[in-house]
């Protein structure tokens, strides 16, 4: 791996600081909450990774990217691995080479000062069969998009845009931005609190706004839809825990988020797991087991991870009635984390089961399992020169890393 680090020009994108005097705190801890407890991960089938005797290693696919946010599969066999950049492009890399042609150019419809730019894209399961994609982004104005685009045998057709939601922000971070298909193949959204710091306009506890939450859409992929995929806009599945709009707006799924960057669903489980970026003190990764029925309150702006916010704050909620984080680190172990995916490919059976996530600032990789009988088990498995910006996972679930510097990594077990 490279040992030199490009000019950290997204610090100010996840994180207001700076790097100076950022020292060595405290690893990441697994949470003991008030009671009841949040559902925790289910225990792993059969023989449980030995996390203590798991090293990892970070095999260069491909570099010369231009701040790249993201990676993912289009799960159409076909291999190819696509890398969103935040000026718009998305990029094409086929067996370790990168595509001299972008697959999709939005390079004149995105923002891209602060947190803006092409934040996420997501591939439904049929995508080998109709070669429909979605897109996250922010527009000219600064809004939070989501778009339908469709695709020839080599190329996103950039005419094709169906604009899906549009949802303002206030500030420039704090977007959030990442999507994702769930196994019900409703499209799942997160969105930021809208910026600023600590959350001005409390949007992160107000159910009548989209900021600070997690949305639950339907697109027209699931099989349950009510909508066509090729229409416009999009529907609300009749089990969203707000669907009737008596209590909250009907898309939100959960609530209580500051800035989910980054979430992903394991493929084999279906649980749901949310890093959500902390304010001043504390990072923190949320768990959502498959059997929810959604309605989760995460806690922000009232709590940063399990602490009071702000921290002189007389806690008079009832604690009952927020989900906690399974884990947390504080400042300045990290400061803005990154999260991941359970690894489910079949490359490296040491590293089946474990939940890999990092942080942008520190580089720290840290692996999270729950075994068969035990408490969940959280450890450190590299400290890397790397700006942590995101995992993906390619067609056959292998786990890969991006580097905002310039570069793609697969994950590796040595």
């Amino acid at each position: 791996m490279r040992k030199t680090r490009a000019a950290m020009t997204f610090g100010a994108v996840l994180v207001a600081v700076t790097l100076a005097g950022c020292a060595r705190g405290s690893d990441p801890v697994v949470v003991e909450t008030p009671e009841p407890p949040p559902a925790e991960p289910a225990p792993v089938p059969g023989d449980a990774p030995d996390l203590a005797a798991l090293e990892i290693s970070f095999e260069l696919v491909a570099e010369g990217f231009d701040q790249p946010l993201l990676v993912v599969g289009a799960g159409d066999g076909s291999g190819r691995l696509f890398v969103a950049e935040k000026g718009g492009l998305l990029r094409v890399v086929r067996d370790r080479d990168v595509d001299p042609e972008p697959f999709l150019d939005l390079t004149d419809a995105v923002r891209t000062e602060s947190e803006r730019g092409l934040l996420g894209i997501a591939f439904p399961e049929g995508f080998a069969d109709h070669a429909r994609f979605y897109v996250s982004y922010t527009d000219a104005n600064g809004s939070s998009v989501i778009s339908r685009f469709l695709a020839g045998d080599d190329r996103a057709d950039g005419t094709s845009e169906t604009v899906l939601l549009r949802t303002p922000q206030p500030y420039a971070n704090h977007n959030g931005g990442h999507i994702a298909f769930g196994p019900d193949g409703y499209l799942y959204v997160g969105l930021g609190d809208g910026g600023s710091g600590g959350d001005p306009m409390g949007n992160g506890q107000n159910l009548l706004t989209l900021l600070g939450t997690m949305l639950r859409l339907d697109v027209g992929e699931s099989p349950d839809s009510v909508v066509e995929s090729d229409g416009s806009g999009y529907g609300i599945p009749t089990d969203n825990p707000f669907a009737d709009g008596e209590q909250g707006l009907p898309e939100i799924w959960s609530y209580g988020l500051r800035n989910p960057w980054r979430f992903s669903f394991d493929r084999e489980t279906g649980d749901l797991w949310i890093a959500d970026v902390g304010q001043n003190a504390v990072e923190e990764v949320n768990f959502q087991p498959a059997s929810s029925p959604g309605g989760e309150n995460w806690g922000w702006n009232l709590f940063e991870g399990t602490s009071p916010f702000p921290p002189d704050r007389t806690v008079t909620e009832n604690q009952d009635d927020f989900a906690w984080p399974i884990v947390e680190y504080r400042h300045p172990t990290g400061r803005a984390v990154t999260g991941g995916y359970v690894y489910r490919g079949t490359e490296f059976p040491q590293m089946r089961g474990v939940y890999f996530y990092g942080d942008y600032v520190s580089g720290r990789v840290w692996g999270l399992v729950r075994p068969a009988g035990g408490p969940a088990e959280n450890r450190e498995l590299a400290e890397t020169n790397m700006q942590v910006v995101s995992f993906g996972e390619d067609d056959d679930s292998e786990l890969y890393v991006v580097d905002f510097a310039d570069a793609l990594y697969r994950v590796e077990a040595r």
